[in-house]
């Protein structure tokens, strides 16, 4: 099975190679878009016009822990975010559920305002830690929903099914949602309460679509051509059982 790994590993680094190369001019052309990232794009730009604020919330999951990756994935929307909306007189807010993200969250806004030469606009609130525990941190982050004005919230990272108390309230403010996360339940009610919601692999492909970059476009391809790999090996593994023939690696 180590092998087998290691094997879809190479695998995956040779596409994105050869993927990298050929697209290398238009990376993102042949991708299947997404309506939800050009809604996105659209209320960014409407908060600028208006000067309203941008919300970013990053869920619950320690860096520190194997839920990490949606975490780092809601840093990753959030800097996109606010390069986007640097301009805006109200730069976006972020607030998460843990410690670590809340400390991130504060450093990517830094450095990304650093980096624009726009500074004066950090303020280091707008990182914020509003609960340590999941229940907590939807109540501490329910007032921000109202108190902000925000025109838009993200919802990108760990959630629970408490966040859809989350995106009823973004609901009952009229703004517009966009959800995703690692957890199936979150994910259900998402689905049923948010305008936009993101489902499975489509939360680790937001900074491709924000941000467009060679070798993330060259990562979606290849998450593609894995997805029909194993519908490949899942259509055959089912034919071969039924036929009753032994499955399974030596």
């Amino acid at each position: 099975m180590n092998l087998v790994g290691l094997a879809i590993v190479i695998l995956c680094a040779l596409l994105m190679v050869v993927f990298r190369i050929l697209y290398r001019k238009r990376p993102m052309r042949g991708i299947r878009p997404l309506q939800a990232f050009n809604l996105l794009r659209q209320s960014i730009g409407l908060a600028v016009e208006d000067g309203s604020r941008l919300h970013i919330s990053l869920g619950k999951s320690s860096i520190y822990s194997t839920r990490a990756a949606p975490g780092l994935v809601g840093l990753s929307t959030l800097e996109r975010v606010a390069q986007m909306s640097s301009i805006s007189d109200n730069p976006p807010m972020a607030t998460s559920g843990d410690g670590s993200l809340a400390v991130l969250s504060q450093d990517v806004l830094s450095s990304t305002y650093r980096d624009m030469h726009a500074a004066d606009f950090y303020d280091p609130y707008l990182g914020s830690l509003t609960g340590a525990t999941p229940l907590s941190y939807v109540a501490g982050t329910l007032p921000v929903l109202h108190d902000e004005q925000a025109s838009a919230n993200i919802l990108i990272g760990n959630f629970g099914p408490e966040a859809a108390l989350l995106a009823d309230r973004s609901e009952q403010e009229a703004t517009f949602t966009l959800a995703a996360s690692d957890d199936l339940s979150a994910q259900a009610v998402f689905y049923a309460t948010s305008q936009e919601a993101l489902l499975g692999e489509e939360l680790f492909a937001s900074s491709a679509y924000l941000q467009g970059k060679p070798y993330q476009a060259a990562s979606l391809r290849a998450q593609d051509v894995l997805r029909w790999v194993i519908i490949i090996a899942t259509l055959v593994g089912a034919a071969l059982k039924l036929m009753g023939l032994p499955l399974g690696l030596p």
